[in-house]
């Protein structure tokens, strides 16, 4: 008597040839991200240990110093300016990626994907390590740290526009909120990895928070080059279906600004999170620098589960503007309340939700709209420009918290939360046509003028919370 097929077997030969390969690239693209956050976190668990409260750190009795505020810290961020100095240093690589991501789509249309990614791992895996080794070195120069980070950040724009081109080749329209969603969590995935290894090492040799990170994406860009596929035809696979309309009679133009500058806003709320929170952590909670490194990766946790949840909602209701603006909304009140475990949670789930879904699905669907006639190759310029738009407001949200932290962290919140009602405000367009086209499918047409009436309130009601707020916030 014969056993039949084996159940693996089964499993395996239920997915077809396609599948397979979609599946496979899915997944190497998504470690190819997770390795790129993972290096660029370490730079918020070590802030803490540049410059700590030296009073309470256990002096050893063969160091001999004057200055017992400072013995413990490393120079040039001992002095009282030192907020300003990481401010310096995550605009320093922001800045670079903000201006190099605009000419990174362009690249990523004429170069082989496979050998962009590759050799942009590289070279971040090189730069990262290099601001470890100035552990080594003994060097004390901000110029050294900034030139670093500048080229770091220059390099690492190889990434996004690569992946998410990648991706787009190989899945359609579909479910593609809900998967990129699922993708989409290897930012989050890349600041918890990146925060833990970091964290193993920040008290004991600070710079293996950044060479050991440095090691790994270099490793990965190596398996970049001999695994990754970048079409489906190169491997005779079937290419996905990309007819997409974004929103009825709006050319793409338009929907590609709107999207730009909300994700200016929201990821002007993320990164000052993702570079600030530890240290507010430190400073508030009076935690050491791998607890606080450890705690703020719940906000990354949130992240996850906020971008599956955007993408999700999205997909069933054909509304990601909608979703953007319902979470962004819930956001703006939170942002200034993310102190406990819940509330990181939380947060972290409604401001990363919106972040990654207009990276990811919001930029799949505008570079394979319609109008692009099939130009897949756009996809990679699209998503440039949109998160090279994005990618200003990184730059400014650390910035402005390093000028604004040493007068209060609540001023700190201020600007987020003002953020926030930016971002809701640009969406609103989007927003309003969106929902229209649901009552008018709804055949609720006569409450349609009342709908006008309403949106037209909101928006004037808005706006003066942002006028409220940005006095309140100027006042300070």
């Amino acid at each position: 008597m014969r056993s039949g097929l084996a159940p693996g077997i089964k499993l395996i030969t239920s997915f077809s040839r396609d599948s397979w390969y979609r599946g496979f690239t899915l997944f190497l693209t998504f470690i190819f991200y997770t390795t790129y956050h993972l290096s660029r976190k370490p730079i918020s668990i070590v802030k803490s240990e540049l410059h700590r409260n030296c009073s309470i750190v256990i002096q050893p009795p063969d160091l001999n110093t004057t200055n017992n505020e400072t013995w413990c810290d490393w120079a040039p961020f001992d002095q009282n300016n030192y907020q300003t100095l990481f401010g310096v240093l995550d605009n320093s690589f922001l800045v670079a990626y903000a201006i190099g991501m605009f000419f990174s789509g362009i690249f990523g249309e004429r170069l082989p994907l496979r050998y962009y990614l590759s050799t942009g791992m590289l070279l971040s895996g090189f730069f990262t390590a290099l601001f470890g080794l100035g552990f080594y070195w003994n060097i004390h120069s901000i110029w050294y740290y900034a030139f670093v980070q500048a080229m770091n950040g220059l390099v690492q724009t190889t990434g996004w526009p690569a992946v998410v081109a990648c991706v787009g080749n190989w899945f359609g329209k579909g479910k593609r909120g809900f998967i990129m969603g699922i993708w989409n969590s290897h930012t989050s995935v890349g600041n918890i990895l990146g925060s833990l290894i970091a964290g193993v090492y920040v008290s004991s040799a600070w710079g293996l928070s950044f060479i050991v990170p440095g090691i790994i994406i270099a490793a990965t860009g190596v398996v970049c080059f001999f695994f990754l596929v970048e079409r489906p035809e190169d491997v005779n696979c079937s290419p996905p279906n990309h007819h997409v309309s974004i929103e009825k009679n709006t050319s793409v133009f338009f929907g590609v600004v709107e999207f730009s500058l909300c994700l200016l806003f929201a990821k002007l709320v993320s990164y000052t999170f993702l570079y600030w929170l530890p240290l507010y952590i430190a400073n508030v909670a009076h935690f050491d620098s791998k607890g606080a490194g450890d705690m703020s990766t719940l906000f990354d946790v949130g992240g996850i589960v906020g971008g599956i949840l955007a993408g999700l909602v999205s997909d069933y209701t054909d509304g990601r503007a909608t979703t953007c603006w319902v979470m962004l909304i819930v956001a703006a009140p939170m942002v200034s309340a993310s102190s406990g475990h819940c509330m990181l949670l939380l947060c972290g789930a409604l401001v990363n939700g919106p972040y990654a879904l207009i990276t990811t699905a919001v930029s799949a669907d505008l570079g394979t709209h319609k109008s692009l006639r099939g130009n897949s190759r756009a996809l990679s310029t699209v998503t440039a420009i949109i998160d090279g738009t994005g990618s200003i407001g990184a730059a400014l949200g650390p910035l402005l918290a390093g000028l604004i932290s040493p007068t209060g962290w609540n001023n700190v919140f201020y600007m987020l939360i003002i953020a926030d009602i930016c971002a809701c405000l640009l969406l609103s367009r989007l927003v309003y046509k969106e929902v229209r086209s649901w009552l008018s499918v709804l055949a609720v047409k006569p409450f349609l003028h009342l709908y006008d009436f309403y949106f037209l309130l909101y928006s004037l009601f808005m706006l003066n919370n942002f006028l409220c707020l940005l006095n309140s916030f100027s006042s300070q």
